[in-house]
């Protein structure tokens, strides 16, 4: 091992300790997204060897934000990929520690890609300036899938760069098979991103298949059948749960909720249309640029002189262009994303920091001693700024994300309360994240000590008691925490026409 190998393995620890900290500090280790609570609900249910549940009675009041009702049965809208990974964690006790440990192996691969494209420097450069991202620390302490894709698109890029070359090696075999295991997983886990990601090697395969020899010629057609096999596993998985291999569960909890351009795609009545796609694509990059290094307009300096030291290196243009390969995928999705930065291209970060890596290396070449400590001072300032100022100011935003916070849960894991149980609560919430917050202390066959239900109606609510003859019933308003209620309060019972009860307050 290099002396850069141990520089970049240090790395990655920094980047393992950055995002659990941010875990724990800014997401308090709680789902806050729809997505999050879906993946949590899906993982937790793979733990238990299962990929669906019998629809609950009245399955509007228990609602899971994306997780479907579908024939009976009640499973996730999201590919099997992640919730499989995540189920890991969830059976060991750590389901916070894996997307940490994803991001980690994120910062590695990216160095390994710096490398064997460029150099050492520009890979622990590159390395450096991922771990700094804003939009890497976002999503890596996330309960997102992104981190999983950023490291399976990594470990696919760099088997494809030895597989794609000539030689009868094991090594050129061992990358071939891994780089299609990690193809595989990415289409198991976000298969539009790895269309994106993969569109740019599905060309150059070609192309070397054409002029290769007969053992190249071998090895990608070894990789095809490894990539199309795992492949065949996503309508197994849409028919094991839906009974239809060609059913999209996505539509189940949104119709419109497809892929493509024109009418019945998207929310408008016209559909999905490229206006639509620019404009999204336009607000997305605007929040990319600001999230990439947290430098604003500045964080994009360096990527036209890393395109100009990549101009004469085929497997360096190979690389850059994963990330305009995603841009361009995603603009046939009829919904952009900014919240967590432009998260759709997240698996693309490599191609953004080991650019940049290589326009301020590149750089400094071209400079006189002089200027290049002016360089290296100008690169740490903006480091420093983005550490000290932009960075904490976004995590800070993101607290408390949607209203959901720990502390919205203490009440229900006090000893008073524990006393209650077993005990289904009725949360009467206008909006679906203060209920969506108390999801993550229920599994998904509601058999916890609390089972929680949204209010709907007064009618609705009060038929909930037969659901669960053997638990005590009590509503409970975001309000008036440590309150447990035995029936409405006076307000909610006189539009209800009955009667209020004394309230329990543990």
């Amino acid at each position: 091992m290099t002396r850069a190998d141990r520089i970049g393995l240090i790395l990655a620890g920094l980047a393992l300790v950055a995002s659990a900290i941010v875990t724990e500090r800014v997401f308090e280790r709680i789902p806050h997204l729809e997505d999050e609570i879906a993946y949590v609900w899906q993982a937790r249910l793979a733990a238990q060897g299962r990929l669906t549940l019998p629809t609950p009675p009245h399955p509007n009041s228990y609602l899971v934000p994306f997780v479907v009702d579908y024939d009976g049965q009640r499973f996730g809208k999201y590919p099997p990929g992640w919730p499989a990974a995540l189920s890991l964690g969830v059976r060991l006790g750590v389901r916070w520690l894996v997307n940490p440990l994803l991001a980690a192996l994120g910062v590695w691969l990216t160095y390994r890609l710096g490398q064997k494209v460029f150099d050492e420097k520009v890979g622990l450069l590159a390395a450096a300036l991922t771990l700094t991202s804003p939009f890497f620390l976002m999503n890596s302490a996330s309960l997102l899938s992104h981190p999983l894709g950023l490291a399976s698109s990594g470990i696919f890029v760099l088997g494809w760069l030895d597989a794609a070359e000539e030689g009868a090696s094991w090594r050129r075999w061992a990358a071939s098979v891994a780089a299609a295991l990690a193809l595989g997983l990415l289409i198991l886990t976000r298969p539009l991103t790895a269309v994106g990601v993969c569109f740019p090697f599905v060309w150059h395969g070609l192309y070397r298949f054409g002029r290769g020899s007969h053992q190249l010629r071998g090895r990608l057609a070894v990789f095809c059948a490894i990539v199309v096999a795992l492949a065949s596993l996503y309508p197994l998985w849409q028919y094991a749960v839906s009974g239809n291999a060609t059913l999209n569960p996505y539509t189940l909890w949104w119709p419109y909720d497809r892929i493509g351009f024109g009418p019945g795609v998207g929310v408008t009545k016209t559909g999905h249309h490229l206006a639509q796609a620019v404009a999204n694509t336009g607000i997305s990059l605007w929040a990319g640029v600001n999230d990439l290094f947290g430098w604003g307009p500045l964080s994009a300096l360096f990527l036209p002189l890393g395109a100009w030291a990549a101009r004469r290196t085929p497997r360096a243009l190979l690389l850059a262009s994963v990330f305009g390969s995603l841009v361009l995928a995603y603009m046939a999705y009829w919904i952009g994303a900014w919240l967590f930065g432009p998260r759709y291209y997240y698996e693309g970060l490599f191609s953004l920091t080991i650019l940049s890596a290589a326009g301020i290396v590149w750089l400094s070449r071209k400079l006189l001693p002089r200027w290049r400590v002016a360089l290296g001072g100008g690169v740490a300032l903006l480091l420093a700024v983005n550490l000290l100022y932009y960075t904490p100011l976004r995590l800070q935003g993101l607290f408390g994300l949607y209203t959901i916070r720990r502390a919205s849960q203490a009440p229900f894991l006090s000893a008073e309360a524990q006393a209650l149980t077993p005990a289904l609560v009725i949360v009467h919430s206008e909006r679906w994240m203060f209920y969506g917050g108390l999801l993550d202390l229920q599994d998904p066959q509601m058999t916890t000590p609390f089972v929680f239900a949204w209010s709907n109606d007064p009618a609705q609510d009060a038929a909930l008691a037969a659901d669960f003859p053997d638990r005590a019933v009590y509503h409970y308003y975001p309000d008036e925490p440590y309150h447990f209620y035995t029936a409405p309060r006076q307000a909610d019972a006189e539009d209800a026409g009955g009667h209020p009860t004394p309230s329990q307050q543990p």
